[in-house]
């Protein structure tokens, strides 16, 4: 072995376990995403203390895609499109009015220079943030703002939702029970894993489905799940959390400290969209709640703008509809994903 290549096999060991020592302390700390969080922080560290330049190879970065990818569409469920289906107009209604006002929120982040729509719109849209920064680079948008402000959001909706659900709707801890482990296991993870990501990614390109290489085995592993092909097989946490990891990695390694004065710029604009989002949609959840017949605490849950699994969790642990809350979440997430290359396509100026 070379010098050089000695050198670099020794930069991203160290880049590696770094990111790994961060993300198992993100998870201490009970931070969503803590692999991506720790991937974001260990290459953004390398990026303005390194000397060199540290690139994600491409194919890492394309897999890390399709493991997110199999990730979000695993979570498609026979019962999550039933309860779809029983009050489809007003959950259609709901998931249309928070992608509005996520756009809404993104074209008023145009106000900060140095944020063009496309940016703007994806660092704001509501859900999918691990799926909307995976895809923010290939759709042309800053990736680096991308990753911040949706955490951001993510970050403030998981700390401010316990809050709110306890001294507004009045839930109450212990009121459900969390649902057994059924699944089959991780070799049969793996083996779904695999069959999504290379029958998604051929999929994706012989379609030309833009960001093909997680919208392909989204789709393949929602279609295993809801034709019960995968008897309920699901990503081995240790290969989603390494998609995760890497996806952090590359955004990180890109930051420059020009890159960090822009985000840094736009927290204080960004922040105060976040949060009126958050009013907006919990507004959005009253209306839900009238129109479906549940709770308001369950319309809130449901309209609750990121954090799928932090919201899940208080919906077991409080009583609340669980079923219902996942099935608005699902199909918003979705909506979000599908949606994002034709909003980049409308949203991106257009040479003249």
């Amino acid at each position: 072995m070379t010098d050089g290549r000695r050198r670099a096999a020794l930069d991203w060991a160290v880049v590696l376990v770094v990111g790994a020592a961060a993300a198992t302390g993100f998870g201490l700390l009970g931070i969503p995403s803590p692999a991506l969080f720790g991937g974001l922080v260990a290459g953004l560290g390398r990026a303005l203390l390194g000397r060199t330049t540290l690139v994600l190879a491409r194919p890492a970065g394309t897999v890390a895609q399709a493991v997110v990818g199999v990730s979000i569409g695993a979570l498609v469920q026979t019962d999550t499109l039933r309860r779809i289906a029983e009050n489809w107009p007003t959950v259609l209604g709901a998931t249309v009015a928070t992608l509005l006002v996520s756009l809404a929120a993104g074209q008023l982040m145009r106000l900060q220079r140095g944020i063009d729509p496309v940016t703007g719109a994806f660092a704001m849209i509501a859900g999918g943030a691990s799926g909307i920064t995976a895809m923010a680079r290939d759709l042309g948008a800053d990736e680096q703002v991308v990753a911040v402000l949706q955490y951001l959001r993510v970050l403030l909706i998981v700390v401010a939702m316990p809050v709110v659900a306890t001294t507004v709707y009045g839930a109450t801890a212990g009121g459900g029970t969390a649902p057994a482990e059924t699944g089959p296991g991780w070799p049969a993870g793996l083996l779904f894993t695999v069959v999504c990501v290379v029958a998604g990614m051929l999929v994706g390109r012989v379609a030309r489905i833009p960001v093909g290489a997680l919208l392909g085995p989204l789709v393949v592993a929602a279609v295993l799940d809801l034709t019960g092909a995968s008897r309920g097989a699901d990503v081995p946490a240790l290969v989603e959390q390494g998609g995760f990891l890497a996806i952090g990695l590359q955004v990180g390694l890109g930051f420059t400290r020009a890159g960090l004065r822009l985000v840094g710029r736009a927290l204080p604009l960004a922040t105060l969209l976040i949060v009126g989002a958050v009013v907006a949609c919990a507004g959005l959840g009253v209306l839900l709640s009238r129109a479906a017949g549940v709770s308001l605490l369950d319309g809130y849950l449901a309209t609750t703008p990121g954090g799928l699994y932090a919201v899940l969790a208080t919906a077991t642990d409080s009583g609340a509809d669980a079923t219902f809350v996942l099935a608005v979440q699902v199909l918003r997430l979705f909506v979000m994903l599908l949606s994002a290359p034709l909003l980049a396509r409308l949203l991106r100026p257009r040479a003249t």
